[in-house]
């Protein structure tokens, strides 16, 4: 349950997927959302929300935003922006949100990043990891939390596997698609999320925040054609790497190419947590099932 205590909650990314969900749950519990937009005109006006102007990449913008703001999520992601200097751009990002959350004497800084993987990550999970890192060095106490593939409409990771379980008759099993993840319901990172602004903490801190079942890609895609009453066919292709796979994709997937590149290149290891301690700490620990996350995506289309 989020506190009380005075002071808005400030929203970036709000317009996106995880952050327009986030900002709706704030409002439903009665707090005052301010979210932060760089084109306001392009801003869905909704109830509760105090729309107010700032670019991440242009600090200067940033004071009046953050005046008044308790807590501050950073749900923003340049990957998508299609250019070739995400990394940059994000690592400026972060700095210029933990040094606007410092003077403004915000008391709680709450990230959603990616999961670390066994091995070297990707070019999109090292950015993600640095953001996290950039965050949680910075003065003001900073939740960093690690989730996998986030199932519904509006998720990159969803809409690939989505696509390729719903629109190929025969699918060639790359051999990526035996890396093992715990993919979770959008519902369950909105709660970690809302959870991570008052969970006790004496320094900054990084968790996991998995879902109830651990699940191969193929086993991913067995269960959404299923869902859609579709028989599964799959030829195996050991010879298919991440890097020809992301070709391909272009061909099937709905989602930007350049982000379905990156989110297919990150799945090279297993995406396992590390625990799932954090549900416990918040006392959130009915997670929705794969199924039922994924039942209620399809559905929403």
């Amino acid at each position: 349950m989020m506190s009380e205590s005075k002071g808005s909650v400030l929203v970036s990314g709000a317009t996106g997927f995880i952050g327009s969900a986030l900002a709706r749950e704030l409002v439903r519990r009665g707090q005052p959302v301010v979210a932060l937009t760089r084109r306001p005109t392009e801003a869905s006006a909704r109830d509760g929300i105090e729309w107010r102007t700032g670019d991440l990449l242009e600090p200067s913008t940033l004071e009046a935003a953050f005046a008044g703001v308790r807590v501050a999520y950073y749900l923003v992601h340049s990957m998508g922006n299609g250019g070739s200097d995400f990394v940059e751009l994000e690592q400026r990002a972060a700095h210029a949100f933990a040094q606007a959350a410092r003077r403004a004497n915000v008391k709680r800084i709450v990230y959603l990043g990616g999961p670390a993987p066994p091995g070297p990550p990707s070019e999109h999970l090292r950015s993600r990891l640095a953001v996290g890192e950039i965050l949680r060095a910075g003065e003001v106490t900073a939740v960093e939390l690690r989730a996998s593939m986030v199932i519904g409409r509006g998720s990159a990771s969803w809409q690939i596997v989505r696509d390729l379980a719903v629109r190929l008759p025969v699918m060639v099993l790359p051999r990526w698609l035996s890396s093992r993840t715990q993919p979770v319901a959008l519902a369950d990172v909105v709660a970690a999320l809302c959870g991570a602004a008052d969970v006790p903490l004496e320094h900054s801190e990084w968790f996991d925040v998995p879902g109830p079942e651990v699940l191969s890609g193929q086993e991913i895609l067995e269960r959404i054609a299923r869902l859609r009453g579709r028989r599964f066919l799959a030829l195996k292709v050991p010879f298919l790497t991440p890097q020809l796979s992301a070709l391909w994709l272009r061909l099937i997937t709905r989602t930007d190419f350049a982000l379905a590149r990156e989110l297919v290149l990150g799945l090279k290891d297993d995406l396992l947590p590390r625990d799932a301690r954090f549900w416990e700490l918040i006392g959130h620990t009915a997670l929705v099932s794969f199924d039922d996350a994924a039942r209620h995506a399809l559905a929403s289309e």
